[in-house]
């Protein structure tokens, strides 16, 4: 029986994995990889060995959830950790990391994963009225100037 705190703990170290691996990644890929911890270094170095044994989704997939793994342990979480699609499933990979969302047959667009949001553009509003003259009305300017001189005139008087 998993308990509740560690299946939060399990939530959250995937999660953490998965962004770190992506993290990592995009630093290895712009030869900054130097500058990373020794065990991120370790990480990448198996994701490499891996990768050229079984491709790089199943590569991608494996050195997560050895991340995962550790990141459970550091973060308290007790015993074997639970596996991490029961534990975060909505976190799994929907599609391998550097694929494109259209799928190879360009007739069927994949749908994104739930964490994208679709850009609209901005809906038009309405233009002000224009009088036949081409001023604009003021009625509204003027009904605020002529509620600020009352309350000013009353508060004169009020206070006399």
């Amino acid at each position: 029986m998993i308990r509740a705190s560690d299946l939060l703990i399990a939530r959250r170290a995937d999660t953490k994995a998965r962004a770190d691996f992506s993290t990592w990644r995009m630093m290895a890929k712009l030869n900054v990889a130097s500058s990373l911890t020794t065990e991120a270094q370790g990480f990448l170095a198996q994701f490499d060995k891996l990768r050229g044994e079984v491709g790089e989704t199943a590569a991608a997939e494996a050195t997560i959830v050895a991340i995962y793994k550790s990141y459970y342990a550091e973060m308290g979480g007790a015993g074997v950790p639970p596996d991490a699609k029961i534990a975060n499933p909505k976190g799994t990979a929907r599609h391998a990391p550097d694929e494109d969302l259209v799928s190879p047959s360009a007739t069927s667009p994949r749908r994104p994963p739930d964490n994208v949001v679709a850009l609209h553009a901005r809906a038009q509003r309405p233009k002000p009225t224009v009088t036949a003259n081409g001023a604009k009305p003021r009625l509204p300017v003027a009904l605020i100037f002529l509620c600020l001189v009352v309350i000013t005139v009353g508060l004169r008087y009020l206070f006399q």
